[in-house]
């Protein structure tokens, strides 16, 4: 009977000693994967999220930088059209009083 205890004793050990291996292969596979991604991303490029969100943020105020003018612009032309239409008007009424006077 003790021979028998002995032996599932061994084969318990044994199997115990046998996860800690595949746990250290899990390990050192997951070590060796997350190299190999880091390195594949490094060679393509890739933006990192710091650089990505100075890039959005600098987009972000292009545009409102080009809002901004464009409603200058607007109020810049329709005054520039009132100093015309105002012009056009003067020249209108001395040309009626040269024709009348």
């Amino acid at each position: 009977m003790q021979s028998r205890t002995k032996f599932f004793d061994d084969m318990s050990q044994l199997m115990t000693n046998a996860m800690g291996v595949a746990q250290g292969a899990r390990t050192e596979a997951e070590t060796a994967m997350k190299g190999f991604i880091d390195r594949w991303m490094a060679d393509r490029d890739f933006v990192t999220r710091d650089e990505f969100e100075a890039a959005r943020a600098m987009a972000q105020k292009a545009r409102e930088e080009n809002l901004a003018l464009a409603a200058r612009i607007a109020a810049l032309e329709a005054a520039l059209a009132g100093q015309a239409g105002a012009g056009l008007a003067e020249a209108e009424q001395a040309g009626a009083e040269q024709a009348g006077g």
